[in-house]
C-alpha cells in the first residue's frame, strides 16, 4: 500500500493574547448576541425586578409556582425526553441512546431529536389545556442528552449514553441538542440540558457520595470534550451538574467545572440545573458543607441556578428555607439570586412559555403533533439503522418461506424495547416474533415460550383485555380525594394526611382505556391525589401458563375474584411482582387494578407466557424448523438507575458480570445441540460477553433496546428487506477480569483507545449483506492548519447498502496519546458497483491529542490516518496513509 506523506505548513502558537481571543470567539459562538437574545435577557431582568424575595426564592427549585399578579404560570423544569417524550399520552419511543449512537448518523439523530422536541411542545400545550402546568413533563426544556462517557460496561446507566468514544459522543450530542432546540438560537423550541457534568459514569451504589480523583489528562482527553462540543458547537441552553465529587469538590459546587471550564473557557451563559438531590448531597452525603444553607450557597456561588430536589415530587414545604437562611447569613446575596433567576426566565421567554419574545403557537404546539405517523415511521428507520450485524455464516437473510422458531425470553417481549427513561405509554410496540411475521408473510413462524425469568413483565395488550360489554381494554374510573389538597406539605406530612384522606363515592371520570397504566394528567377534572380503578376481563389468546401481575408502586390487583398482588409498599424501580397461573384460551377472567395517586403515580398491568418444559418445547420446535432465532439479553429494569435489585449478575442497577443470565446461556447451548442454524438477536443497553455466540452461533445481530418499532426493524433485517449497517459504539469485552476496578475512573485499560487486550468485538465493528472496498488515501494540508484526507469507497457486492466509513488517527509516540482514536465518520448509501468520493476535513482540534500533563495540542511527529469499515487491524477493509507534522500547536480547551 502506497504511503502518502504531507507536512503541516504552519501552526499557530497560542500566546496569552491568542488564548484570550480564542475564548472570546468561543463565547461569541456559544451565546447569541442579536436583538432576540438581548430582549429575552431584558424581559427577564425586568420581571425578576418586580418580584418579592419570597417569590424569588420559590423560583429557584425545579417546581416553580405561579405568580398570578405577574401573569407567570407555574413551571416544572423536570422534563425527560432522552429518546422520546414522557407524558400522559402515548409518545414516540426511539431506540435507547446507545442504539442511536450505533447508527453513526448524526443527521438522523438530529431528526429524531426534532421529532421528540415537537412532542415535548405538544405535551406542554396539553398541560395548558388541562391546567397541569407545574407537573413533571410539562416544561419546554428537557434534561437530555446524557453525554457521559460509557467507560465501563458494568454501569447500568450506560445505555443512556452515546457510547465510549468522546468524538462520537460529541457529534451525537451536538446533533441532539440542535435538533431539540431548533435552528433559531434566539427562539429555542425546547432547551436541551446535557448531563451529567462531569466525570460521572458509575457505580450507581456510590453516586451520592463518591469522590472521583481524575488526572488532568483523563479530564481533558475523555470526560470534557463532549460537554464542550454540546455547549460551544451545539449551543445548549442548559447543563446539569452531577452527583459525585471531582477532586474533592462536589460537581454542583466545582470551581473547576462550573467556573473555569463552563463559564470561563467555554463562555457559557445559559443556566445550570442540579441533578435531583445533588445540592442536598453537598452537605448530607459529601459533608463538604456543614448544613443545608451552606450547601445551597456553595452551589449557587459556583454557578448552579436551579435545584432539583426529590422532595418536590411530594409537594414538600420548606425547600426554600436553606436559601432564606443562606441569604440571612450573608452566604448569598440578592444579586446572586437575581442572576440565576434572570437566566431561568430568559430561557422561558425564548421558548415562548412567557409571552413577549415569541408566541407559544410558533412551530409545534399541539397535542396532535404527538406520536404522528411520520414520527412512527422515523422510529422504524432509526431502529433499522441502529442494528449491528456482528456475524453471518450465510444463514442471513432468512429464506422467505422458511420455517422459523423464535426462542428465548425476549422473543415475544415488548417492555424490553423501550429501554429506560421511557414512557409505558409509548406508541405501538412490536415484538420480534410479530415483526418477523409482518416482514415474512410467506414464512412459518412460531414462538416457543421460555421458563420464568427475571426479564419477564410486558404490558398486557389491549387485545387480551375486555370490558363488561366486550370492548377492547378496561373500564377506568377516577375518584377524587374529598376536600382541598394542601398546596404544600410539611416534611413527612403527606403520609399522615393520606392516612385520613377519603375519596369521593362517585367517579369524576369514567372511560375505557387501553390497559391499566397511570395516565391521569390528561384529565383536567382529576386531582393530583385520586384513586383509579380499572376493571374488566383478561382473555388469553391461547391456553397455557402465564406469569401475571403489576409493575410500579402503590397499587393492588385482584384476579378471578381473589386478591392477587399488592404493591402498596413497593419502591420505585423494582422488578414486577408476578404470580404464575394457568389460563384457558377465550375464557374471560375478571380482573381489577387499583392505585392511589399520591401526587406520584406509576402502575402497569403486565404478563408473560411461560413454559414448564422449555427445553422439551425447544427440541420439538427445532425438529419442525429450518432455523432458530434466539432473542436474548437484558432489560433496563435489571441494568438501571440506582435500582433496588440484587439478583445473579446485577446489583443496585449495575452489572457484576458480562455474562448473559445463566438460563439464557443454557438455552443457547440447547439450541446449538439441535443442529439447526442458530441466529442470536441480542437486546441490551451495555456490552455482554459474546465469546460463546461468536464461536457457536451462525449469525449475531445486536439490537440494543430498539424502541417501539424494534421488533419490526429486526424482522426487516433478518428477512433481508433492510441491509444492516450499524456499528458498535462500545467495545465488547470477554470478561470483567479484563478490566480495571469499576470504581477507578482512570482510563488506562479502558475503551478501545486504551485497552491493550483483544476484545470479542471491537468498537466500530459491523457487517453488511454486501461488501465495500476503499481506494488509497490522499492526505494534504487543509484550511486553518488542518488536514484533508480523501479516498473513494465502492460497493463491490450484489445489493445496495449503507457503509460507515470511519477515520482513525494514530498519533506520535508521546505519553498520554491513545492507541488509536476516531476522528471522523460518514454513513453513505451505495448501489451495487457505485463509487463515492469521501473527504474528511480534519481541524487542528481533530488532529490534537492530550499529553500526560493534560495539555491538548497538535503534536509534532509522525501520524497515520486510516479510513475503512472499522478500526485498522481488526480484519475489515481499511486503507492507511502516513503523514508528518513538523511544528506543534496548542489547542485551547
Amino acid at each position: 500500500m502506497k504511503a502518502w506523506r504531507a507536512t503541516m505548513l504552519s501552526a499557530l502558537a497560542l500566546s496569552t493574547a491568542g488564548a484570550a481571543v480564542a475564548q472570546a470567539q468561543v463565547a461569541a459562538r456559544t451565546v447569541p448576541s442579536d436583538a432576540g437574545d438581548d430582549r429575552a435577557n431584558g424581559l427577564a431582568t425586568a420581571l425578576v425586578g418586580r418580584m418579592t424575595i419570597d417569590e424569588k426564592l420559590a423560583q429557584l427549585l425545579n417546581t416553580a409556582p405561579a405568580i398570578p399578579r405577574l401573569d407567570v404560570p407555574a413551571y416544572n423544569w423536570w422534563t425527560e425526553s432522552l429518546h422520546g417524550a414522557l407524558g400522559p399520552v402515548p409518545t414516540t419511543n426511539f431506540p435507547e441512546p446507545v442504539g442511536l449512537a450505533a447508527t453513526f448518523d448524526p443527521t438522523l439523530v438530529g431528526q429524531a431529536a426534532q421529532a421528540i422536541s415537537s412532542e415535548v411542545r405538544g405535551l406542554h400545550a396539553l398541560a395548558r389545556q388541562t391546567r397541569r402546568l407545574g407537573r413533571i413533563g410539562t416544561g419546554l426544556d428537557t434534561w437530555s442528552p446524557n453525554i457521559n462517557i460509557f467507560r465501563d460496561p458494568r454501569w447500568g446507566r450506560g445505555q443512556e449514553t452515546y457510547g465510549e468514544d468522546p468524538y462520537l459522543t460529541a457529534r451525537m450530542g451536538v446533533a441532539f441538542v440542535r435538533g431539540m432546540q431548533g435552528t433559531d438560537p434566539n427562539r429555542i423550541d425546547v432547551v436541551a440540558t446535557p448531563k451529567h457534568y462531569a466525570v460521572h459514569s458509575g457505580p450507581e451504589s456510590t453516586r451520592h457520595e463518591a469522590n472521583v480523583y481524575v488526572s488532568r489528562h483523563d479530564l481533558v482527553d475523555t470526560y470534557l470534550p463532549a460537554f464542550r462540543a454540546a455547549i460551544v458547537e451545539g449551543g445548549a441552553g442548559s447543563i446539569m451538574c452531577a452527583y459525585n465529587r471531582i477532586d474533592g469538590q462536589p460537581a454542583c459546587g466545582s470551581d473547576l467545572l462550573l467556573k473555569d471550564y463552563l463559564r470561563g473557557r467555554w463562555g457559557f451563559r445559559g443556566y445550570v440545573v442540579s441533578d435531583c438531590d445533588a445540592v442536598k448531597d453537598i452537605a448530607a452525603h459529601h459533608h463538604y458543607a456543614p448544613d443545608a444553607a451552606t450547601a445551597v450557597a456553595a452551589a449557587m456561588r459556583a454557578g448552579v441556578d436551579n435545584e432539583c430536589n426529590n422532595a418536590t415530587l411530594t409537594d414538600t414545604d420548606g425547600l426554600t428555607n436553606p436559601y432564606r437562611d443562606a441569604l440571612s447569613r450573608g452566604l448569598i446575596s440578592v444579586a446572586d439570586i437575581d442572576r440565576s433567576l434572570t437566566r431561568l426566565f430568559a430561557a422561558r421567554y425564548r421558548t415562548g412559555d412567557l409571552p413577549g419574545l415569541r408566541p407559544l403557537s410558533t412551530q409545534t404546539s399541539s397535542p396532535a403533533d404527538i406520536d404522528t405517523p411520520a414520527h412512527q415511521a422515523l422510529a422504524l428507520e432509526v431502529a433499522e439503522k441502529s442494528l449491528v450485524l456482528l456475524k453471518n455464516k450465510g444463514v442471513l437473510p432468512l429464506k422467505p418461506n422458511a420455517r422459523i422458531a423464535v426462542i428465548g425470553p425476549l422473543g415475544d417481549a415488548t417492555r424490553v424495547l423501550r429501554g429506560n427513561y421511557s414512557s409505558s405509554l409509548s406508541g405501538p410496540q412490536v415484538s420480534v416474533v410479530e415483526g418477523l411475521r409482518r416482514a415474512m408473510p410467506g414464512a412459518q413462524i412460531r414462538y416457543v415460550p421460555f421458563a420464568e425469568t427475571y426479564t419477564d413483565g410486558d404490558p398486557i395488550p389491549t387485545s387480551a383485555l375486555q370490558t363488561e360489554d366486550g370492548k377492547p381494554g378496561l373500564l377506568a374510573r377516577y375518584y377524587n380525594v374529598v376536600g382541598r389538597i394542601p398546596e404544600r406539605f410539611a416534611p413527612g406530612a403527606l403520609g399522615e394526611w393520606l392516612k385520613t384522606a377519603k375519596f369521593e363515592d362517585r367517579p369524576v371520570v369514567t372511560r375505557v382505556e387501553a390497559n391499566a397504566a397511570s395516565r391521569s394528567l390528561d384529565l383536567s377534572s382529576v386531582k393530583d391525589v385520586h384513586r383509579a380503578v380499572w376493571t374488566g376481563f383478561l382473555v388469553a389468546p391461547e391456553s397455557g401458563r402465564y406469569r401475571l401481575g403489576i409493575s410500579g408502586f402503590n397499587g393492588a390487583m385482584t384476579f378471578d375474584g381473589q386478591p392477587f398482588v399488592d404493591l402498596t409498599k413497593a419502591s420505585w424501580n423494582s422488578l414486577p411482582t408476578m404470580r404464575t397461573v394457568t389460563l384457558e384460551k377465550g375464557r374471560r377472567y375478571p380482573i381489577s387494578v387499583s392505585t392511589e395517586a399520591r401526587i406520584l403515580t406509576g402502575i402497569n398491568l403486565v404478563w408473560k407466557r411461560v413454559s414448564d418444559d422449555p427445553a422439551g418445547e425447544l427440541r420439538a420446535a427445532a425438529g419442525a424448523s429450518d432455523a432458530l432465532v434466539a432473542v436474548v439479553g437484558l432489560t433496563s429494569d435489571l441494568e438501571a438507575e440506582e435500582a433496588p435489585i440484587s439478583v445473579p449478575g446485577f446489583k443496585g442497577g449495575d452489572k457484576t458480570t458480562l455474562d448473559l443470565p445463566a438460563d439464557q446461556q443454557a438455552l443457547l447451548a440447547q439450541a446449538k445441540a439441535t443442529g439447526r442454524p442458530l441466529v442470536v438477536v441480542l437486546m441490551n443497553g451495555s456490552p455482554v460477553s459474546l465469546a460463546w455466540a461468536k464461536a457457536n452461533a451462525d449469525a449475531i445481530v445486536e439490537a440494543w433496546y430498539p424502541g417501539q418499532a424494534g421488533g419490526l426493524a429486526v424482522g426487516h433485517v433478518l428477512s433481508g428487506r433492510t441491509n444492516p449497517a450499524g456499528r458498535l459504539p462500545l467495545t465488547f469485552y470477554r470478561s470483567v477480569e479484563d478490566l480495571p476496578p469499576f470504581g477507578d475512573y482512570a482510563m488506562t485499560g479502558r475503551t478501545y483507545r486504551y485497552f491493550a487486550g483483544t476484545p470479542v468485538y471491537p468498537f466500530g465493528y459491523g457487517l453488511s449483506y454486501t461488501s465495500f472496498a476503499y481506494a488509497p488515501l490522499s492526505v494534504r494540508p487543509g484550511a486553518d492548519g488542518g488536514m484533508t484526507v480523501t479516498t473513494e469507497v465502492r460497493n463491490t457486492g450484489r445489493r445496495e447498502g449503507d457503509e460507515v466509513a470511519q477515520l482513525y488517527l494514530n498519533f506520535p509516540k508521546v505519553p498520554g496519546t491513545p492507541r488509536v482514536a476516531l476522528r471522523g465518520f460518514q454513513r453513505v448509501h451505495l448501489a451495487p458497483g457505485e463509487r463515492r468520493a469521501l473527504t474528511f476535513a480534519l481541524t487542528p482540534r481533530d488532529l490534537s491529542a492530550v499529553d500526560a500533563d493534560g495539555t491538548r495540542m497538535v503534536m509534532k511527529g509522525d501520524y497515520r490516518a486510516s479510513i475503512g469499515s472499522g478500526q485498522p487491524d481488526t480484519g475489515v477493509p481499511v486503507r492507511s496513509a502516513a503523514f508528518r507534522i513538523d511544528q506543534a500547536q496548542g489547542i485551547a480547551d
